[in-house]
């Protein structure tokens, strides 16, 4: 589904379904150099079990236009004026990696709009090496497959969430490649790092939030290393939030390595 948001056509990958107000809405939101096909187990699953879902491309990514978001903030914005342009009274926000941060922050901003939150391999802060960042800038293919060493807890999972005989490995570095080249103005890699290594309100932000909260770890990530994740949740819980944690045997990327036992723990904390 298309949507026009900010002045700029959205991408929005719905499981085959029309928006229908009447039932809840779930937004997925993906990391650096990802898209909505990251979410494919996840999205289309709820959207056939009674959600509407939005699985977006962010601006300047893949299918959607606009400008690439340079910050936590910006983007956040984004999802805000995302949910007004499809009429969404209400929704979930569920985030990955830098779509974590930006679902955090977009949930601070729309309050009792947002009725559950998941941050799936989050972290705060949410550091990247200066080795990283350097070649996300100047050798992007380098940096590319040592994002991909470091998110994955093995090179050969087995077959999950894309079917039996898909290289989960290989398939992630195709969609990086894909995501780069589909933006010929702006570097998203870069952009997206740096946006995550400067990101400062992560704490105000989730003392602020309104709604439940589910983190979604790995305990073998190497990028946002469970750890990393523990100031946020104390400080949830300081704040008397509802905060659920579920910790999965798998690296960074928990939606193809472990896609049923990621569905499953945010259909059962979504209710259903």
């Amino acid at each position: 589904m298309y949507l026009q948001v900010n002045g700029a056509q959205t991408y929005c990958y719905t499981g085959g379904k029309a928006f229908d107000a009447a039932k809840p809405t779930v937004v997925f939101i993906h990391g650096v150099l990802n898209d909505h096909s990251v979410w494919i187990l996840q999205s289309r699953y709820l959207a056939n079990h009674g959600f509407n879902v939005l699985a977006v491309d962010l601006p300047g990514h893949c299918k959607s236009g606009g400008e690439a978001p340079s910050s936590v903030e910006e983007a956040a914005d984004f999802i805000v004026a995302l949910l007004d342009a499809v009429g969404a009274q209400k929704a979930a926000l569920v985030g990955h990696s830098w779509g974590s941060l930006i679902a955090m922050e977009a949930a601070t901003r729309l309050q009792d709009r947002v009725s559950y939150l998941v941050l799936v391999g989050t972290a705060y802060p949410m550091k990247v090496s200066p080795a990283l960042i350097e070649a996300s800038l100047n050798e992007p293919l380098k940096a590319l497959t040592m994002v991909n060493v470091f998110s994955r807890s093995t090179l050969a999972a087995p077959p999950s969430a894309l079917g039996p005989g898909t290289w989960v490995y290989g398939a992630s570095m195709a969609l990086g490649k894909r995501v780069l080249a589909s933006n010929p103005k702006v570097n998203v890699f870069h952009r997206g790092f740096v946006a995550c290594n400067t990101y400062a309100n992560g704490e105000q932000a989730i003392a602020a939030i309104t709604c439940p909260v589910l983190f979604l770890l790995g305990a073998q990530d190497q990028m946002t290393q469970p750890k990393a994740a523990q100031s946020l949740i104390k400080t949830a819980q300081a704040a008397g939030k509802s905060v659920q944690v579920v910790s999965l045997p798998v690296g960074h990327h928990q939606m193809t390595e472990t896609p049923d036992a990621t569905l499953f723990a945010i259909r059962d904390f979504l209710g259903h």
